[in-house]
């Protein structure tokens, strides 16, 4: 079994920053592919980045150039650093872990963007 956690969100205003982290802890292999995904109200949950073991990336459209997603392995975290962030990226951002057809989820954690 694998636990995700975590930690970071909370209330930013337009324009400004926020940084996410996620640990990850348990059986973890040593290729696996971490990510975060939102989901805001009466939407569908979206990918947002994801990062394999190797490094290589993988970000939507809507964030490419203000979010940078990194991890590191020997610790098992993920990182997601949102900068100039928009109202429409208010949502519950939720840490992934995908490794071998397993697929594993973090609680979330709360982004609001307001002024």
């Amino acid at each position: 079994q694998v636990q995700l956690v975590e930690s970071g969100g909370g209330l930013a205003q337009p324009g400004g920053s926020l940084r996410l982290s996620c640990a990850a802890s348990g059986s973890i292999s040593s290729f696996n592919v971490m990510g975060w995904y939102r989901q805001a109200p009466g939407k569908q949950r979206e990918t947002v980045a994801r990062i394999t073991n190797g490094g290589n990336t993988y970000y939507a459209d809507s964030v490419k150039g203000r979010f940078t997603i990194s991890r590191d392995n020997a610790k098992s975290t993920v990182n997601l650093q949102m900068n100039t962030l928009k109202p429409e990226d208010t949502a519950v951002y939720y840490c992934n872990l995908y490794a071998y057809a397993l697929e594993y989820w973090g609680k979330g954690t709360l982004v609001t963007v307001s002024s």
